[in-house]
């Protein structure tokens, strides 16, 4: 070959190894936005993408946060009566008459037992309509003036008021009146705190129910009963209990100024204790509120500050660490102290597992004789309970419903009406639905998605992978950082040059797919749409084992966040992300796709950002109050108190206009959503078609 030969070649090939080279760096340029992404096909993973560390470190600052910026009295009490409204709706008192005028008691009496220097009344008592409590109360004999008064609250012992029955003898023997309440959970009448727990209601942290807040109800309405008989000085009560007795030894203290004195056994510890240690899997439901608010014991001690309060744990508690009780009262004591009343603050450690002791039952009878009588009689003088076998009384003597419950006892269905589920409103005009619109989104940023962060991380996006293969124009894959713990991916495939900026489909993967099930939900989409793959937190390789879903649900509410509302936040930081990736198309061209559970996810997301312009759904949850499986396996789409103000299909028509597309078929509850598409003239825009390739988008 001739020189000019050789000179036309090496020009050649550097004309061509120019083209490689500048259209490497376009493309780069174009996908990445301009933002400098290197490419790294073995990028080191520098979050740990792993669901206990989530959420054992959103525990902890839960935790630590707890009383955080209080330092002087004024502080305190410049947000103590937030924290105390918080508190009751947490517990899910949003329904009942705490303010205001109550209905009656209409307490009933079945039968007296006189007992050696006090009586016991069988009784039972009508909190909220419908809602009987059965109790005992022990008046001591010969009571010349109004005398003081316990409320005992029970544990979870089946038999309740029967095995209990040391304390309220004692009581009565010390001179006091006492009121012994049963649970809703065990005794004479078997209703249900174990939803979450045993029987696969999630669907209570939706509708926001506690089993815990019907206890407190009935505690409160305990405490209405006392006030009202002329044996009780209605200014000096107080209140104890153990386990879940002593849990709720704290709420009732916390809900009503009544209680003068309170002494809660073994029913402390802290929402990081619990996760850390993994004692929250042997709690019931009824240990912890609704945590809306991400609240901790602290905050809930703080509210019954400066009123005398024991507390008292065995430092061996398999259900509550001895270490996070001490942070408790550790910190309790600096408010106590804020108040000037440092010693109304006291801590009794006792030897053993989750049981009392004779050294914290002394202590308390001590301390109520102290606070409530005025007498100072110490422990060892006080003398214990007698739970000897010749001084309990039979569970036949003791029966409140000798001939059954009332007929209309709501106690094993409280569950479904104490907290009123929200019911789709009546849209006529595009005015009504955008002020509905906005009310639902401003409870669902309160009360639902709290828990997303207030100031987001860097999402720190990588370019960690591309190809040729995959789509008519190659596929990219980024990542992302969520939020602390989490670094997410999305694949890419495009459809369409960079320069088109075409429309982009975010097909959500659902949890234990099949290999091609995302590809087969957008079979037949149309042409013109680019597509990008998103796995959630939980979902691919971020996933969890199956044995692991019950732990998880139940710790995420714990902590003010459910699986499916921080899935949310990851779609939420994946369009963020899509949308600095210019390639990826303008603001309000992006579509959500997904398939069973996952549609929860896409429906809330889409409403939440404001900007999708078409959600394709298949198989979605007919609503959110509904039941999963007992173990814990399966669908996860509880959402914090949404229930309390939407559903599923109520979000689907909130979306308005966007394009709502049913692949296949919809349930019946979604008719509302597209009965609204209708009455407000965009009937296309909601969609039921057999296949996607049938889909005739409307609008831009």
């Amino acid at each position: 070959m001739n020189g000019k030969g050789t000179e036309r070649q090496s020009a050649s090939e550097a004309c061509w190894a120019f083209v490689v080279c500048a259209t490497i760096f376009w493309v780069w340029a174009s996908t990445a936005g301009g933002h400098e992404l290197g490419i790294e096909t073995q990028p080191p993973l520098d979050q740990s993408n792993n669901i206990r560390a989530h959420l054992m470190r959103v525990a902890e600052e839960l935790t630590q946060r707890s009383l955080g910026g209080i330092r002087t009295l004024d502080d305190w009490e410049r947000v103590r009566p937030t924290r105390y409204q918080q508190f009751m709706e947490m517990m899910s008192l949003v329904d009942v008459p705490v303010e205001g005028p109550r209905p009656p008691l209409n307490v009933k009496i079945v039968g007296t037992i006189r007992q050696a220097g006090y009586r016991i009344e069988k009784l039972y008592y009508e909190s909220l309509p419908g809602l009987y409590v059965p109790a005992n109360l022990y008046i001591p004999d010969n009571i010349k003036e109004p005398v003081p008064a316990v409320l005992y609250v029970c544990g979870h012992s089946r038999t309740q008021k029967v095995s209990y029955q040391p304390h309220p003898r004692k009581w009565a023997q010390l001179g006091f009146v006492c009121l012994i309440i049963e649970t809703i959970q065990w005794g004479e009448v078997l209703g249900d705190h174990w939803g979450c727990y045993s029987r696969g209601w999630f669907h209570w942290y939706s509708l926001g129910y506690c089993p815990g807040g019907v206890e407190l109800w009935n505690a409160i309405r305990g405490l209405d009963l006392l006030c009202e008989r002329p044996e009780v000085d209605a200014e000096k009560l107080g209140v104890t209990g153990i386990s879940g007795g002593g849990t709720q030894s704290w709420y009732i203290a916390a809900a009503d100024p009544r209680v003068k004195v309170v002494a809660p056994v073994c029913g402390t510890s802290t929402v990081n204790s619990h996760i850390h240690q993994r004692t929250i899997d042997g709690h019931c439901d009824c240990m912890m509120p609704i945590n809306t608010y991400r609240q901790d014991f602290h905050d809930i001690g703080a509210l019954i500050a400066p009123r005398p309060l024991l507390i008292a744990s065995a430092d061996r508690d398999g259900l509550n660490s001895i270490e996070a009780v001490r942070d408790v009262h550790g910190r309790l004591h600096e408010i106590y102290k804020l108040y000037g009343r440092p010693d109304n603050l006291v801590l009794v450690e006792t030897p053993g597992g989750h049981s009392y002791h004779n050294r914290s039952r002394t202590r308390i009878f001590s301390f109520f004789l102290k606070h409530l009588m005025g007498k100072d009689v110490p422990p060892e003088e006080v003398g214990d309970v007698d739970a000897s076998q010749s001084a309990m009384l039979s569970a036949e003597e003791l029966k409140v419903y000798v001939d059954g419950p009332p007929a209309d006892d709501r106690t094993t269905t409280i569950q479904e009406t104490f907290v009123k589920a929200a019911g789709p409103p009546q849209i006529t005009t595009r005015q009504q639905l955008e002020t509905h619109r906005e009310k639902v989104l401003s409870f669902l940023r309160e009360k639902t998605f709290g828990a997303f962060p207030e100031d987001p991380v860097p999402l720190d996006m990588r370019y960690e992978f591309r190809a040729a293969d995959g789509a008519a124009h190659g596929r990219d894959t980024f990542s992302f950082v969520s939020e602390p713990d989490y670094r997410l991916k999305i694949d890419v495939r495009w459809r369409h040059t960079p320069q088109t900026s075409s429309p982009m489909v975010l097909v959500l993967h659902s949890p234990d797919e099949d290999r091609w099930a995302s590809e087969g939900l957008i079979g037949g989409l149309n042409e013109g749409w680019n597509i990008a793959y998103f796995e959630a937190r939980g979902i691919g390789e971020t996933g969890w084992p199956a044995d692991l879903q019950w732990h998880v649900r139940r710790s995420a509410a714990w902590t003010g966040r459910t699986v499916a509302s921080m899935r949310v936040y990851d779609v939420l930081r994946c369009l963020e992300a899509l949308r600095k990736i210019e390639a990826a198309g303008p603001k309000g061209r992006f579509a959500i796709a997904a398939r069973g559970e996952m549609c929860a996810v896409a429906l809330y997301a889409a409403l939440l950002d404001g900007e999708v312009t078409a959600v394709l759904l298949k198989d979605p949850p007919a609503t959110q109050n509904a039941p999963s499986r007992t173990d814990g396996r399966g669908e996860a789409v509880e959402m914090l108190n949404c229930l309390r103000i939407t559903d599923l299909p109520q979000v689907a028509g909130l979306l308005f206009p966007t394009n709502v597309v049913m692949i296949g078929s919809a349930p019946d509850s979604y008719d509302w959503a597209r009965q609204v598409y209708t009455t407000l003239n965009e009937p296309a825009r909601f969609q039921t078609v057999p296949q996607l390739s049938r889909w005739q988008p409307t609008g831009p």
